[in-house]
Order: C-alpha cells, then sequence, then structure tokens
C-alpha cells in the first residue's frame, strides 16, 4: 500500500522546503516535486506543513508511587502522544532486585498495549560489583542508556563514587548516562525541618527543593562525566542557573547535554500555592520567572539539546472517576496528599500537550524556529538515543512517521481535547495555533483529525545503539 502526501512545506531541522513525499508500506521511499504513483492513496496537503512524528524522550508510564501509579498506561498515554504529534516514547525502567533482565521483561509486559513506537532508558537505582558487571549486557537489549540521581536518598540515589564508576562503563560500552540532578542531601534536610515546623501545603514541596541544589548538582555530574570521558545528558533542567553551567561546561569541551520541560518554560513556583496547587507538583519543581527566561534563552542560543515531558500524570482527585473510552476509570491520586506535600504524587500530564503548546508559544512568539522545534521535539532526540535517521528525519529509508500540521487551526486547548488519561490539564483555557491534522506511524494513519485509527500494539520496542553527542 503506498501513500502520496503531495503539495505540502516540509520542515526539518535543518530546511524548509516545498515538496512532495511518496511512502510505500512502513517506509519513506521518495521526496520530490510533482511525484506520482499509479495506485498511490493521495493526500492534498496544501497549506499545509509536514514534519517528522514526535520523539518524547522522557515519559513515565504506568509508574508505581506513593500507594498508587500514574494513570497513563502504554496504550492511553500512546494515544495521547499521537493526538499531538509525537510517534515515538521512551520510558523509564525500575530495576528490580532481580535484575536487568528481569526488570526489561516486566517493562516489556506493560509496554505489550503500546499504541506508537517505543524505547527504554533503564534507571540505575542500585550499584554492585554484579550490578556493575551486568550493565553491558543492556546494549544487548537494546538499551543503550542509564538514568542516575543525586536526590531521593535510601530510595533512587546512589553515592557519587557509584555513579563515576557507572560513567566509565558506559563510556567503554558506547553507552548514555542520563542524571536527575538535585542535591539530595540538602532536600532531606529541609523536608525534616519543613514538617517539624508544621509546614505541609503544596509550595513547600518546592520551598523544601532549592534550585541552587539543581545547579551545583548540574556541575558536579559535568564535573565526573569529563574526569570519566563520558557524555552525561540532564533530564528535566528547570533552573536558570543550570542552562549557565550546560554552558560553562560544553565550552570547556565537557560532553554535557541538557534536557527541558514545557512546565519549566510557562509555570512558577507560585502555582502552588493556588487552591489547586497540587496539579503542579513535579520533580523538580518550577521555579521563577528569570528562570522561564533564561531556559528559553538556552533554547534560543542552542545551549538546550531536547525537550521532553516527563509525563507522569495523576488524577488531581482520584475518589471522582472520569469516562476514558466509555469506561470509568479512578485511579488514587494528588489526595492522597491533602494534608503533607510529601504524600503527593509527584508528576504532571503533558505527552499530548508538548508539540501543538510549544509551536504556539514558542515558534510563534519567536522564542525559537520552526527548524529549532522539528529539531527539539524529534531529531536532536534520534540522534542523542541512537535512532537516526530511522526516526526523526524525512529522507528515503526513514520510518514513515510523519505529522501534517495546520498551521491555520485554531483550539481552545485543555482536558476536554486532551486524550491523556487524567482529570485536569495544565493549559486549561489556552488559546492555540497550529495543531496536528493527520499522524501517520510507520506509514499507518492513526490520527484524521479528531478520529483515532490506532489500537493497543500497533507500537513496536526500539532497539537502539550508540548515539551521537550533540
Amino acid at each position: 500500500m503506498a501513500t502520496l502526501i503531495k503539495n505540502g512545506t516540509l520542515i526539518t531541522a535543518s530546511d524548509t522546503f516545498q515538496s512532495d513525499i511518496l511512502i510505500e508500506g512502513e517506509i519513506i521511499v521518495q521526496i520530490g516535486k510533482d511525484l506520482t504513483h499509479p495506485s498511490a492513496d493521495v493526500i492534498d496537503a496544501t497549506g499545509k506543513l509536514i514534519m517528522p512524528g514526535g520523539i518524547d524522550p522522557h515519559v513515565h508510564l504506568d509508574l508505581p508511587m506513593f500507594d498508587t501509579v500514574s494513570s497513563d498506561d502504554h496504550y492511553t498515554g500512546h494515544k495521547a502522544a499521537a493526538f499531538g504529534g509525537t510517534t515515538t516514547a521512551m520510558d523509564f525502567v525500575v530495576l528490580e532486585h532481580e535484575g536487568f533482565k528481569y526488570s526489561v521483561d516486566l517493562w516489556m509486559e506493560k509496554a505489550a498495549k503500546a499504541a506508537i513506537d517505543y524505547s527504554f532508558h533503564m534507571n540505575l537505582t542500585q550499584f554492585s560489583d554484579k550490578i556493575a558487571k551486568e550493565i553491558p549486557s543492556l546494549m544487548e537489549m537494546g538499551i543503550q542508556t542509564l538514568k542516575v540521581f543525586t536526590a531521593y536518598n535510601g530510595r533512587l540515589r546512589i553515592d557519587d563514587g557509584s555513579i563515576f564508576k557507572a560513567l566509565r562503563i558506559a563510556k567503554e560500552n558506547g553507552m548514555l548516562m542520563m542524571a536527575h540532578c538535585e542535591n539530595g542531601d540538602v532536600i532531606e534536610t529541609l523536608v525534616q525541618q519543613a514538617l517539624a515546623d508544621g509546614h505541609t501545603d503544596p509550595e513547600w514541596h518546592a520551598l523544601t527543593r532549592p534550585s541552587w541544589g539543581a545547579v551545583e548538582a548540574t556541575l558536579r555530574m559535568a564535573a565526573m562525566a569529563e574526569q570519566a570521558d563520558s557524555p552525561v545528558y540532564i533530564v528535566h533542567m528547570n533552573a536558570g542557573g543550570e542552562v549557565d553551567m550546560l554552558r560553562y561546561a560544553r565550552e570547556r569541551g565537557v560532553k554535557v547535554m541538557g534536557e527541558t520541560c514545557p512546565q519549566y518554560l510557562f509555570f512558577t513556583e507560585d502555582a502552588l500555592s493556588r487552591e489547586d496547587g497540587s496539579k503542579w507538583i513535579c520533580s523538580p519543581p518550577m521555579r521563577t520567572e528569570m528562570d522561564n527566561a533564561r531556559l528559553w534563552q538556552g533554547l534560543h542560543d542552542g545551549t538546550l539539546q531536547t525537550i521532553g515531558t516527563d509525563h507522569c500524570p495523576f488524577f488531581f482527585d482520584g475518589t471522582q472517576p472520569i469516562v476514558y473510552e466509555g469506561k470509568e476509570i479512578a485511579i488514587a491520586g494528588k489526595e492522597l496528599g491533602k494534608y503533607n506535600f510529601t504524600k503527593i504524587p509527584n508528576g504532571l500530564p503533558g505527552i499530548q500537550d508538548r508539540m501543538p503548546i510549544l509551536w504556539t508559544y514558542g515558534v510563534q512568539t519567536g522564542h525559537i524556529t520552526p527548524n529549532q522545534f522539528v529539531a527539539y521535539m524529534s531529531t536532536n532526540s534520534a540522534k542523542i538515543f541512537g535512532l537516526y535517521p530511522r526516526k526523526g528525519a524525512l529522507v528515503p529509508g526513514a520510518d514513515a512517521d510523519i505529522v501534517i500540521w495546520d498551521p491555520e487551526k485554531r483550539v481552545k486547548y485543555g482536558v476536554a481535547q486532551s486524550h491523556q488519561r487524567t482529570d485536569y490539564n495544565l493549559y486549561e483555557g489556552w488559546e492555540l495555533a497550529g495543531y496536528p491534522e493527520k499522524v501517520f506511524l510507520r506509514g499507518k494513519l492513526i490520527v484524521d483529525g479528531e478520529k483515532w485509527l490506532g489500537k493497543s500494539g500497533d507500537g513496536q520496542f526500539l532497539k537502539r545503539g550508540t548515539g551521537e553527542i550533540l
């Protein structure tokens, strides 16, 4: 079966040009003007923009946390992603005591219902000689990324010595270390003090996680990476000072890359003081308007490399069911921390919101160009995580993951337009100009306007090799 998309404007990470695209089966086979095919389904994309499907490098689906679980699984989250133009998502495997293979197998079972293509990162939350010897086996499973934490003492964090050893192992095996950068020791001290003083409201989540901890930990992580001669990717950068540290390190040749998320571009810690402040609880927290501005500047000048979502949604009120695909769903959520901010599940919805929000409030405001949009939404992640040019590219031989974007479509956005399985949306009432019209996954049309044509099991696991250092 063939599909011919005609008369569109193609936008890649480097170029913008008029062209047709011919798809045969799952692959782009030809790009050029005035293409023809004797039996292809023809789509007229006059006035439309054509982009590679989005790649979200940072999501948490079906993740256990605080006596509940993130409310999107590998079907509902992927469906939402597709409606927002994203066709590949990368999730994080929880490392169980039984080891890497056991842990990956558990996540493969969860992801059997995948609706878009997917891959995994491995959380390295334990370290021993045995684990060190097993790390290279991840590459055989198609996983080339490890994630470490400098926070969550006694739960997720491993010590700096273990992180340094893991960096050296990653270097030897062509792997990439990812890092959640905060100062866990400072956080633990401030949380204990806040609770002892009777501070339990949501704003104390931010007040007990100072931005200087993230800034310091980012530079510390970059320093360890340089000493190990191993690349590192800093996840969900939320503070302007982190961008300064990223720039400082990169100017000195350190192989360090940075990711931010939409919530850190648009919101501040003031949101946590609202009556519904728990909706905005995530880790790390939002910061200030000055931090927002510095992050935007880091995107504008190319200091940062990607925009992920850290999509990890929870119901605001899990005692009240919502209807999803005709079924009532109720999952315990943020109400668990009504009387104690440390019990509020940390995470936000965002997997569908990312591309539409960033197009209107990033591209159309002049913060980033259309080509940077494609780089941050898709191409850079494909390169960093070993998927390029199969993903993130509009070239012959690439998977036909394609978004036809209507730049004229106006949408009043919010929970009614979102397919994320939760009861609120961070961008409720925002006016959008430009929205995905059609979304193809490996040549199959899975989103057609408001119609969902995808299904559980459509997604494929993507084995990855060594990526690029951008």
